[in-house]
């Protein structure tokens, strides 16, 4: 806590941990750039689908794609949920296993060393290779080869970053703990986890978006038509291009939505992190 805000708080004027209207004030000119950034892309992308004349099988206007998302929002938005719960799936079992498999490899060197020829291996064989072997070893009309993919995606970044986390600890900490008579459960959850859990959300803030677009990948090779991937894959064959950029629109909405909640994530636990207190006392 900065002097100045415990003096405050001492003194009765702001109490610990409340944002004053300067802090929120900040907060908002941080989103300022960004938001006239997003209108002017719009706004040029308008303008010259205007100007150009150009057609929409080239590339629509952005009115023409907010009206048919509009008009078609209930049946995007049900194939959109359809790929929410394969990207969701997979992101979680893909996490899962890595973490398990990090904590492995620190607790186990000889695990560290026969395992990421593995995870290396796993990570360089492309999306376009495990999608369709995927679909042939699950049955085609479930999400789970979908999320298979996702979790093969989401597992080489999680595993390799937690890994990082848990292994570079500071030996000061650590010859602290045993000093104590630390078990090595307690220098796990009391040193290495702390430790590891900013490379751990760094890690995840990127795969978190990628789900959805792997998840949208792999359903372009089979399975069932209530999904964003053969959602957009039937319109743009159809030459229906405001509706699969619709399409598309939603899964942007979809990523952002689970790359915030990531974010949220983030804050609950870890609050004591130097970059949200540094944020919090600006």
């Amino acid at each position: 806590m900065a002097e100045t805000d415990f003096a405050s708080a001492f003194e009765g004027d702001v109490p610990v941990g409340t944002k004053t209207p300067s802090a929120l004030r900040n907060r908002v000119q941080d989103w300022i750039p960004a938001t006239v950034a997003f209108i002017a892309v719009i706004g040029v992308w308008e303008g010259a689908i205007r100007a150009f004349d150009i057609q929409a099988f080239v590339l629509p206007a952005p009115s023409v794609i907010i009206q048919r998302f509009v008009e078609t929002s209930d049946v995007i938005w049900s194939a959109g949920l359809n790929t929410l719960i394969e990207a969701v799936g997979g992101l979680v079992l893909g996490t899962v296993l890595a973490v398990l498999v990090a904590a492995m490899t620190v607790r186990w060197a000889p695990v560290r060393e026969g395992l990421m020829p593995f995870a290396i291996a796993a990570n360089s064989v492309p999306i376009i290779a495990l999608a369709p072997i995927a679909n042939g070893m699950f049955s085609i009309t479930s999400p789970v080869p979908k999320m298979v993919v996702v979790a093969i995606v989401v597992f080489f970044p999680v595993m390799v970053n937690t890994a990082r986390g848990l292994i570079e600890v500071d030996s000061a900490e650590l010859e602290l703990m045993r000093s104590y008579a630390a078990t090595p459960g307690e220098i796990m959850w009391r040193v290495r986890v702390p430790h590891a859990l900013p490379y751990f959300f760094s890690a995840l803030k990127v795969v978190s978006v990628l789900s959805i677009v792997f998840a949208i990948v792999a359903e372009y090779f089979g399975g069932p038509q209530d999904v964003l991937g053969q959602y957009i894959l039937t319109k743009a064959n159809l030459f229906v291009y405001p509706d699969a950029w619709a399409g598309i629109l939603v899964a942007s909405i979809l990523g952002v939505a689970l790359y915030a909640l990531t974010l949220l994530s983030e804050r609950l636990f870890m609050p004591w992190h130097v970059s949200f207190r540094a944020s919090d006392a600006s």
